[in-house]
């Protein structure tokens, strides 16, 4: 593995400007770094440009959006923005809009971290278990927050040991199963989503150190499905599990009819 290690300009570059300061910065506190080994590794940097990417695009849109006469960039973020919107209400009723800045964000910047190894000269961030476990996490953390913020710390709770309609005496039983349900979420998360990207730019690697020209590229095209896939399927199971989180029982949504049938307790995947 350590031969198809290969280094990046890019990654030399942000090291080359910001090393010396994120060294110095972090020695005092105890974290040392090996002399042949970059002081900010390969993973933080793509991150490092997703993120500035991302608010560029953002600022320039912003600056540009016009509600006579939208551009086509305008009309395909807006059609991608309702997309998501629909599925979170689609999941989680009609509040579920308010769930879209943290989803969508986290969306689009999987999305981009999966294709960004199909680009020479840069790597998938997502192909990183540190990248992919931070976002676990962060849907992990997010989820528990508003499922205590909306149904109240006790009765939040207690929906891990007794579920409606359960009887109590199977609580016991019920919360470590439940409690190893949601820990292993993050394992589910975070490992489906660096297996695939990881294994797919690990046989791209090799393909391309073999016969550098036209061998690689099933493989590529092959990338460009399954990185919207696995962009999708992260999101979809994360509104999965807010849904789980807020959830209340109702017999009625603002409509004056059932919530989607099928879509009530999902298993955790």
């Amino acid at each position: 593995m350590e031969k198809l290690e290969h280094s990046l300009w890019i990654v030399d570059f942000v090291n080359a400007l910001l090393g010396p300061l994120v060294r110095a910065a972090l020695e005092p506190l105890g974290f040392h770094f090996a002399a042949d080994h970059p002081v900010i590794p390969n993973y933080l940097v793509m991150v490092m440009l997703i993120v500035a990417i991302m608010t560029i695009v953002s600022l320039v849109l912003r600056s540009r959006l016009s509600v006579e006469h939208p551009g086509k960039f305008q009309i395909l973020m807006e059609d991608g923005v309702r997309a998501v919107v629909n599925l979170l209400e689609e999941w989680i009723g009609p509040q579920g809009g308010r769930f879209l800045p943290l989803i969508g964000t986290l969306g689009i910047f999987i999305l981009m971290g999966n294709y960004m190894g199909l680009v020479p000269g840069l790597m998938a961030p997502t192909s990183s278990i540190n990248v992919t476990l931070g976002c676990a996490l962060t849907i992990w953390v997010y989820y528990h927050f508003q499922g205590i913020k909306t149904q109240g710390i006790v009765a939040y709770v207690k929906h891990f040991a007794a579920p409606p309609g359960a009887p109590v005496f199977i609580a016991p039983i019920m919360l470590p199963i439940e409690i190893i349900s949601h820990l292993s979420r993050v394992l589910s998360l975070s490992l489906r989503l660096f297996g695939n990207i990881f294994g797919e730019e690990l046989v791209i690697i090799i393909l391309f150190s073999i016969i550098p020209f036209l061998v690689p590229l099933p493989m590529m095209f092959l990338g460009l499905i399954t990185g919207g896939l696995q962009a999708f399927i992260f999101v979809l199971l994360s509104i999965i599990y807010l849904q789980g989180a807020v959830a209340v029982e109702h017999h009625a949504d603002e409509h004056g009819h059932d919530a989607p049938s099928g879509h009530e307790a999902p298993a955790a995947a």
